[in-house]
C-alpha cells in the first residue's frame, strides 16, 4: 500500500514536465504571426490599429470605399518598420505602404516584364495569303457603267465612250420586233355549205355564233386616240346594215338566247315547214323574217315565240303550219339539215339579204290575203311575197 501512494505522488511531476517541453518547442518554431483569419486582415497594415477583437463592418453610403495604397512587389526592400507605415497626400487621403500581402492583384511578383515572359519562338507569318475578290460581273443592259463595289475605289476606264454612237441596229427595228412577235395564225370562219356560199354576204360571223372572243383592233388602221378613248359600238355582235326605207330598229344584234339549241331548232322548223320546197335564197328569206320579228319590239323576244304565236289561233296565225290543225314531222332529212344550216348561217349574220330588209310579213303567191294591201311590198323570191309594214309595229 506504501508504494502505491509513493506512485501516485510523482505523477504529477512527470506532466508537468512534458507539457512544459512541448510548450518550448512551439515558441522556438513558431516565433512570428502565420496569419489571421479576422476581419483586420482584409484592411491594410496602416489602419489595423487598436484591438483586432474589436473590429467590425460598417455599411458604405454609396457603392464601396478603397483606400489608397501603394504595394511594392519585392517584399525584400519592405521592412517591418514600413509595412505599417503610409503617407498623407493632398486630395486622395493616406495612402498606406503594402510589402506585398495585398499584391495578389498584381499578379505573380517576378521582376521580369511581360514582353520578356513571352515565347515567341514557334510564332511566324500567314501560312495563306488573302487577295481582294473583286465583286461579280453582271450583265447590265443599256449602262454605260458595269457593277463594282461600293467598298472599292471605281477605276478609271478610258476605253469607254462617253459620247453618242451611231446604233449598230439601225433600220432593222422591224426585223427585231418580229423575231420577238408571236405570229398566230388568223382565226377560222365557220365553214359554209357550198349551197350557201354564194348567199354569204358577211365573213365576219356573230362571235356568239363562233364561240370566238372580239378580235383585238387593228391599230395600223385607227387612230391612237379613237382606240384609246371609243370602244367597237357591236364588240363583235352582227348588226344588221339599214337600207333607205328600213325600220331602225333592225340595225340591233340579236338576243343571246337565240343561239341556244331550242331556239334554233325553232327557226329550222319554221323554214323546213314553210319553205323547203323553196330555193335556199327562199328559205334564207324566211328566216330573216322570223328573225326581224325577234328584233322587232312588236314581237316575242325568243325564236320559239315567234314562231308559235298565236298557234291557238285555227288558220290565223302567220305561219301556217303552226295553227292548221295538224301534227307535222320531219320525214326528208336532206331538206332538214338544209333548214338547220340555213338558220345558223342567218342567225350568225353571215347572210342577210338586203332585198328583204326589215319585211316581217310574207304569203305565198297562190293566195291573196287582205293585210297585204296594207303593207309596202319588196320583194319576190320563189313561191313567197314579201312586205315590209309602212309604221315598223305589227301592221
Amino acid at each position: 500500500m506504501g508504494r502505491s501512494s509513493r506512485n501516485r505522488r510523482s505523477q504529477p511531476k512527470h506532466g508537468l514536465a512534458a507539457s512544459a517541453i512541448i510548450g518550448a518547442a512551439i515558441y522556438f518554431f513558431n516565433p512570428t504571426v502565420v496569419a489571421f483569419q479576422d476581419m483586420s486582415s482584409l484592411i491594410s497594415a496602416g489602419e489595423a490599429g487598436g484591438h483586432r477583437w474589436a473590429a467590425f463592418m460598417l455599411q458604405t453610403p454609396a457603392g464601396s470605399i478603397h483606400k489608397a495604397e501603394t504595394p511594392f512587389v519585392d517584399t525584400a526592400l519592405i521592412s517591418g518598420s514600413i509595412k505599417a507605415a503610409g503617407v498623407n497626400v493632398p486630395g486622395v487621403g493616406r495612402v498606406a505602404f503594402s510589402g506585398g500581402e495585398h499584391g495578389a492583384k498584381l499578379g505573380i511578383a517576378d521582376p521580369n516584364p511581360d514582353e520578356n515572359r513571352i515565347n515567341r519562338a514557334e510564332k511566324h507569318g500567314r501560312i495563306v495569303s488573302v487577295l481582294p475578290k473583286a465583286p461579280p460581273k453582271s450583265f447590265n443592259a443599256g449602262s454605260l457603267l458595269e457593277r463594282s463595289s461600293m467598298l472599292l475605289r471605281l477605276a478609271e476606264k478610258p476605253e469607254i465612250r462617253m459620247a453618242f454612237a451611231k446604233s449598230k441596229i439601225r433600220g432593222k427595228e422591224i426585223d427585231i420586233t418580229l423575231a420577238f412577235h408571236k405570229v398566230e395564225p388568223p382565226k377560222p370562219t365557220p365553214a359554209v355549205p357550198t349551197l350557201l356560199a354564194k348567199l354569204v354576204t358577211n365573213d365576219n360571223p356573230d362571235i356568239l355564233a363562233t364561240g370566238y372572243a372580239p378580235s383585238e383592233p387593228d391599230y395600223a388602221k385607227t387612230s391612237p386616240f379613237e382606240s384609246i378613248l371609243t370602244q367597237d359600238k357591236n364588240n363583235g355582235r352582227f348588226t344588221p346594215p339599214v337600207e333607205p326605207g328600213d325600220h331602225p330598229w333592225a340595225a340591233s344584234p340579236l338576243p343571246p338566247l337565240v343561239f341556244t339549241p331550242k331556239q334554233q331548232k325553232c327557226l329550222a322548223e319554221g323554214i323546213y315547214f314553210e319553205a323547203r320546197g323553196e330555193p335556199v335564197k327562199g328559205q334564207a328569206a324566211v328566216a330573216q323574217v322570223i328573225l326581224n320579228r325577234v328584233r322587232n319590239p312588236a314581237y316575242p323576244k325568243t325564236i320559239c315565240g315567234v314562231v308559235y304565236q298565236n298557234d291557238d289561233w285555227r288558220n290565223r296565225c302567220q305561219f301556217s303550219f303552226a295553227c292548221d290543225g295538224r301534227r307535222h314531222r320531219v320525214t326528208e332529212q336532206s331538206h332538214w339539215r338544209t333548214a338547220q344550216q340555213v338558220a345558223k348561217a342567218v342567225t350568225a349574220g353571215q347572210i342577210w339579204l338586203p332585198e328583204v330588209g326589215s319585211a316581217t310579213h310574207y304569203h305565198a303567191t297562190y293566195v291573196n290575203p287582205r293585210w297585204a294591201r296594207t303593207m309596202e311590198r319588196v320583194k319576190k323570191i320563189g313561191l313567197h311575197i314579201f312586205y315590209r309594214t309602212y309604221g315598223g309595229g305589227w301592221s
